[in-house]
């Protein structure tokens, strides 16, 4: 195992993915937990499809991919809380309408300007060789940012997503920190998309916080469980996307779904002895 993970480490392509994988990896665990407990977890599937629209866009102008994506899935993300807040366009109606039209932009963006060729596979899977020396250091910045900003306001943000009626009552700018929620989740899915693909960054929100909660109950308890999986499952991964030539983005799903069932199982068992 060792020796593969050293040979791995020889690539400079897998030492990029690897570490911007990690950084988002971590990323999305963290904020996976508040966007579960508040079932607005689908806002990733949704930004993700805004992303590729973007991605699909960027490459028909010959422009930085990850420079025009990352304003448009913000904007996005301000434009999906006001519409869901201040419409009668409600959760997940306000998402399915954003994803799917942003889903058939980038399609026929990507139709017209080159074809349906394998770059499409790419953006909708990932790929492990889209990681470019510049999109690794803008990557890491702003994934620190991220995760900067989420332990600064970590306990706003734990009171938004257990009683956002008592945070208001208290003072608290509930408005503001949903905002803020959504602006890192949108950071986030832009920064982890070319390596796992537009149908697939979702999975990095969802699986480590759901996982979590099978076997652990306090908050704190739960955000510290899901980074830890969360990066340990995507390393895993990614030896196994090496060792078998499978692709990088469906083998570390295919580890969190392996990884669920036996944090299911253990919860099970946990609720057994109990009673």
């Amino acid at each position: 195992m060792l020796e593969t993970v050293w040979e791995m480490m020889a690539y400079p392509f897998l030492v990029r993915a690897v570490v911007v994988g990690i950084m988002v990896s971590l990323c999305a665990a963290l904020l996976g937990v508040s966007l579960v407990l508040k079932r607005y977890s689908m806002i990733g599937d949704g930004l993700s499809h805004v992303g590729f629209a973007a991605l699909a866009i960027a490459t028909a102008m010959n422009a930085a991919p990850l420079k025009i994506s990352i304003p448009v899935v913000l904007l996005s993300a301000f434009l999906l809380l006001r519409l869901s807040e201040n419409s009668k366009i409600k959760g997940d109606a306000a998402i399915a309408l954003i994803s799917s039209g942003s889903l058939a932009v980038g399609v026929m963006v990507v139709s017209i300007s080159t074809g349906m060729t394998v770059d499409v596979c790419n953006y909708m899977f990932g790929s492990i060789l889209a990681m470019s020396k510049d999109d690794v250091r803008l990557s890491i910045v702003l994934s620190v940012v991220v995760l900067v900003l989420y332990v600064l306001f970590y306990s706003r943000i734990f009171a938004v997503t257990f009683d956002e009626t008592f945070a208001k009552a208290t003072g608290t700018k509930s408005g503001m920190y949903n905002m803020l929620i959504a602006l890192l989740t949108a950071v986030t899915i832009v920064l982890g998309m070319r390596l796992m693909g537009a149908l697939l960054i979702s999975s990095l929100i969802v699986f480590p916080s759901l996982t979590s909660m099978r076997v652990f109950k306090s908050y704190i308890s739960v955000v510290i469980s899901s980074a830890l999986l969360s990066v340990i499952f995507f390393f895993i991964g990614i030896v196994i996307s090496y060792i078998y030539s499978t692709p990088a983005g469906a083998s570390i799903v295919s580890v969190n779904i392996i990884g669920f069932l036996i944090f299911s199982a253990i919860g099970l068992m946990k609720r057994r002895i109990r009673t």
